[in-house]
């Protein structure tokens, strides 16, 4: 089979491609220092590779829209990193979107997504919920409200920890990866970002404790194979041995271009930027 190559054009200025942080649903989340205002051209590639696992599609921006049930057991997954119905931060973009447009057509669906939240079910959503959401996303507002959420719950963490560990943008784009994918913390039957560090540091140093970088990145890998596989819906493991770990073997450990990898059997390319 032939597989699609994707290109990218030259990455957007960061402050085009990310919305200012809001204030989390539990509270204002601490100070995030964005991958992009040290590293201008990191952010938006970051976001473009997360994008092209969980969309197949290097547009991260179209992905607003989006929603579908996927089948693995979360419920919908839907908008530009794959927020689930069953895990809850579909629910807290929803509550995000409410405050700042009150009344709005997904406002209603609050309850049901609250009561769903822990299972794969539709109850009280069906396509009702998801062709308003599709609707909502041509409301900048609601937009607005998957950027916080993304960056309050996925990104600003994912790049806090990296940083702490004395890792680069490779290794902040890996860690943002791995946050998208699995979440903070393990639930029954699935194992969390904090679960994969802890592994990754029993089997090598990180950085800021006089590690390799490269041989920290590997173990790290390792042990977020090693976590999907407990998973049968993140059994293809292509977005870690066919894109990271080639940046890894690579060197390119500050994400420096021309960068090529595959994901899911597609290949795509960023050329410069």
């Amino acid at each position: 089979m032939k597989h699609t190559v994707r290109v990218l054009r030259p990455p957007l200025p960061v402050w085009q491609l990310t919305a200012p942080l809001q204030s989390a649903c539990s509270g204002p989340p601490p100070p995030t220092p964005a991958l992009g205002e040290k590293q201008p051209a990191k952010n938006p590639k970051a976001k473009r590779r997360v994008s092209s696992a969980e969309n197949s599609s290097l547009d991260w921006e179209a992905q607003y829209p989006y929603i579908e049930d996927i089948g693995d057991g979360r419920g919908y997954t839907a908008g530009i990193i794959g927020f689930c119905s069953g895990t809850g931060d579909m629910t807290e973009v929803v509550e995000r979107y409410a405050k700042a447009r009150p009344g709005n057509p997904l406002e209603r669906f609050l309850p049901a997504l609250r009561a769903v939240e822990g299972s794969a079910a539709h109850t009280g959503l069906g396509k009702p919920f998801t062709r308003a959401w599709a609707r909502a996303a041509e409301d900048p507002a609601f937009r607005a409200a998957q950027d916080a959420e993304r960056d309050a719950v996925y990104f600003g963490p994912a790049v806090r920890q990296a940083e702490e560990d004395g890792l680069g943008a490779l290794g902040q784009f890996i860690y943002y990866d791995a946050y998208v994918m699995h979440g903070a913390g393990g639930t029954e039957g699935t194992v969390g970002f904090r679960t994969v560090r802890r592994e990754a540091m029993a089997a090598a140093r990180t950085p800021a404790r006089g590690g390799d970088e490269k041989a920290y990145l590997n173990a790290f890998l390792d042990a977020r194979v090693a976590a999907m596989a407990e998973e049968p819906a993140h059994s293809d493991t292509s977005r870690v041995e066919t894109a990271q770990r080639v940046f890894v073997r690579e060197g390119k450990l500050g994400l420096e271009t021309p960068l090529r990898w595959k994901v899911y059997g597609d290949a795509y390319r960023i050329e410069k930027g």
